[in-house]
């Protein structure tokens, strides 16, 4: 079973329990998305030393190669000198790297195979996380919008809001009964002012009529000098 399968049954098998137990299932789910974020380093991890393994596997082929044909090329050379011990000798050695080389190859196709497995994996722990991510920004967005929902409908359906309420009306109408007396008042001081200024016109009216009726007694003539002699 590969590192995602098994990842993933846990992470399935769990998830709905979780998430009916959990207090803030919007911190669960960021959990679990924090734990497929830690996954996904794991396996990228596990696969960067599977390509450092089948890097040094391949030199140690190559180098098995070269040295494979250097003990071919001292058996000929034992060959061509008459010296049969010594080309067995070179061809054991030979032999010797072409065994090493078929158990480095093996390894190396197994590092293969896991290779692709694991690029497999991350390739769909990618995808499952963006889903993830996905999925937990339409959960938070629905969380909030249903804890905002929820606080008007308490403030609505709250007591403490209706006695707020009442308390308004009756706090407005002391306002009102304030405003009226306040205009009350200033109607009474308009109208004292309003009295008094016409008094005041009076008076000024009634000594400038007493000046005109003396400036026209002053031009009458004199009572004695109009009666007979």
């Amino acid at each position: 079973m590969s590192l995602f399968n098994r990842m993933s049954d846990i992470i399935n098998a769990n998830m709905n329990s979780m998430l009916e137990k959990a207090e803030d299932p919007e911190k669960m789910i960021r959990l679990i998305t924090q734990e497929m974020q830690d996954t996904l380093v794991e396996v990228r991890s596990a696969t960067a030393r599977h390509l450092a393994d089948k890097k040094g596997v391949n030199q140690q082929i190559d180098s098995l190669h070269a040295k494979s044909a250097d003990w071919e090329s001292r058996a000929n050379l034992a060959i061509n000198r008459g010296r049969d011990d010594l080309a067995k000798a070179a061809l054991a050695e030979r032999r010797n790297c072409e065994t090493a080389i078929a158990h480095l190859t093996a390894e190396l196709a197994t590092l293969d195979t896991s290779l692709s497995t694991l690029q497999d994996d991350t390739q769909k722990l990618e995808e499952k996380l963006q889903q993830a991510r996905s999925r937990q920004k339409a959960v938070i967005l629905r969380g909030e919008t249903a804890k905002s929902r929820m606080q008007v409908k308490v403030q609505l359906h709250s007591p403490r809001h209706d006695d707020t309420l009442l308390k308004f009306e009756a706090y407005e109408r002391r306002l009102d009964d304030m405003e009226s007396q306040l205009e009350a008042w200033e109607l009474g001081e308009n109208s004292q002012s309003q009295g008094l200024h016409n008094e005041i016109n009076a008076l000024a009216a009634d000594a400038q009529l007493e000046a005109e009726l003396a400036a026209l007694k002053a031009k009458q003539p004199s009572l004695a000098s109009t009666l007979p002699i």
